[in-house]
């Protein structure tokens, strides 16, 4: 199948993009390779995707576009007619939307409204795209469930990423354009994003400098590594959305809907706190942190614990990698290609 990936030369867009063309599937890929973090490892990442699909022998094109470019989007869809669209392009991070609201405007509702009504106008058998846990906000119910209410995000990163749901479902519903959100939580792994804090984690140990503990270590996180978020990502993408026959107006169940909408979580289903997954990463460098205890930042969301059951009933894959062996390959891969 052809699919167009955005945000290709991103963390989880690369990996999404490099497993689909080693199974045998054109990919056509679009990112700007945005200055948000060092650009060197984007356009690494890039030359590692041409190498992937000369060794599978399979087509691979990259277009370096915005996807808040219209036009750009236009001649994309008019070169390519793609089987699946998995929507990965995106403004992240949660504590640089406090500062710079306007780069998430642009690319998470801009960007995402200009893929919507391609996608209309292309016909595009399925749409699949980046949420995330933070929707969750307010709510302190564990583990999180697609049937809880999301309606009190606590940064606007997460307004915007709850938006794109919303937004989703008013197109399946206009014009049936199947669509699947998947609401990623704390995704790590090798080629990840130096802003997150395993990378910056380690990096300040290595360099046997203070490592900043915010709550004091008491965060708990529900860390999925990356080749679990990716083999979520592609079964709920091959399975096109469709609309839920048990559906009703009159108790409607957020998550489905009687369009062809829908919403999955997928995280690891295992939490673990904060200053155990630095624990791991010690392990894993065999040196000590030195651990500089903070307060909690705001807009943080002081535990997330993913529910499953949902992507698990209807795609039969639930994550299962554990933080000690996840946080391992990460380090491997670190100080393979740091030079460590």
């Amino acid at each position: 199948m052809k699919y167009l990936i955005t945000g290709n030369a991103g963390f989880i867009g690369f990996h999404v993009a490099r497993t689909l063309m080693a199974r045998g599937d054109e990919v056509v890929g679009i990112d700007n390779v945005n200055d948000y973090y060092e650009t060197s490892l984007k356009e690494a990442r890039l030359r590692k995707l041409e190498s992937t699909a000369q060794q599978h022998g399979v087509a691979y094109q990259f277009v370096r576009a915005n996807i808040a470019d219209r036009a750009a989007l236009d001649r994309c869809f008019a070169e390519h007619e793609f089987d699946r669209v998995i929507h990965l392009a995106a403004q992240a991070g949660v504590r640089h939307s406090i500062e710079h609201p306007e780069s998430y405007v642009e690319s998470n509702l801009v960007g995402f409204s200009n893929l919507l009504e391609v996608c209309r106008q292309a016909k595009a058998p399925h749409l699949s795209y980046a949420s995330t846990s933070s929707v969750y906000g307010g709510n302190t119910t564990m583990p999180f469930s697609e049937d809880h209410g999301v309606d009190h995000p606590l940064q606007f990163y997460a307004a915007t990423k709850r938006a794109n749901e919303l937004m989703a479902h008013s197109y399946s519903h206009l014009f049936r354009l199947p669509t699947t959100g998947l609401r990623f939580f704390t995704v790590y792994g090798p080629w990840g994003r130096p802003d997150m804090a395993l990378f910056k984690f380690t990096r300040l140990i290595l360099e046997g400098k203070p490592t900043p503990v915010f709550n004091h270590g008491h965060h708990t996180r529900d860390f999925t590594y990356i080749d679990d978020i990716v083999q979520g990502v592609i079964k709920s993408s091959d399975q096109i959305a469709a609309p839920d026959t048990s559906w009703s107006s009159a108790q409607p169940e957020p998550a489905t809907s009687n369009a062809p909408f829908r919403v999955f979580n997928i995280g690891n289903g295992n939490p673990a706190q904060l200053s155990d997954y630095i624990d791991a990463l010690e392990q894993a460098l065999g040196k000590k942190a030195i651990r500089e205890m903070l307060p909690m930042q705001p807009g943080d969301i002081p535990d997330t614990h993913a529910d499953t059951g949902k992507l698990e009933q209807a795609v039969g894959y639930r994550p299962d990698t554990s933080v000690v062996d996840g946080v391992q390959r990460f380090v491997d891969w670190y100080r393979d290609y740091y030079e460590v």
